[in-house]
Parts: C-alpha cells; structure tokens; sequence
C-alpha cells in the first residue's frame, strides 16, 4: 500500500520560512525521483521542484528558483523542501510524490497523492 505524508506547513509573513517535509512508502523502484508540487485555489496543480533518488539531482520552477532547496535524508527517508524568502504568491497547498524521473521525456508522477500541507503567505 503506497503512502505519502507530507508535513510541516502553516501561516507565515512575507519574507519568512517554512521547511516541508516528505515521507513516502510502498513505490516500486521504477520510481526514482521526488518532486514537490503546489496548487493555489482555482489554478492548476504546478511542479516545482525534484529530486533524484539515483545522484540527488534536482531542478526548481522559475518561480521559486533561488529562494526553495530541496534535499533528502536517506537515512529517514524523508525528502525536504525548504523554502526562503516566502512571498505572497506561494501560497498554495504543497504536495509531494514519486516521480519515474525529474528531467526528460517520461518524468510522469505517481499518481498518488497526500493529504498535502498548506502554507499560506500574508502580512
């Protein structure tokens, strides 16, 4: 049974910072990367950022590039995404899942989705 739980949410001012956690269980190994996603009311769901589980390689969103890191913990099996400088527009509910790879043709994601935690950015 596949499980994902993300974590580490909540209301912050513009300029602060949060540090999402993600935990996930029960993927096949044809699934070798993690990517962070968002959606904002009313807007599509977006990809922001990923990282391979193969040589931690990782990739970022224009729009969050510079300011969010995305990292992973072997050991806890746990992949982070912390994120700096927080600004209005990143207000969203954030949510992580496997992904077959995080660049190049076939990167699909797992289909399965958590909970999601919501961060929401305002004075």
């Amino acid at each position: 049974q596949v499980q994902i739980v993300e974590s580490g949410g909540g209301s912050v001012q513009p300029g602060e910072s949060l540090r999402l956690s993600c935990v996930t269980s029960g993927f096949t190994f044809a699934y070798k990367a993690i990517g962070w996603f968002r959606q904002a009311p009313g807007k599509d769901r977006q990809a922001i950022s990923c990282i391979s589980m193969t040589d931690d390689s990782t990739n970022y969103a224009d729009s969050v590039k510079g300011r969010f890191t995305i990292s992973r913990d072997k050991a806890n099996n746990t992949v982070y995404l912390q994120m700096n400088s927080l600004k209005p527009e990143d207000t969203a509910a954030y949510y992580c899942t496997p992904r077959r790879c995080c660049s190049g043709s076939g990167c699909y994601p797992s289909g399965s989705w958590g909970r999601g935690a919501q961060v929401s950015v305002s004075s």
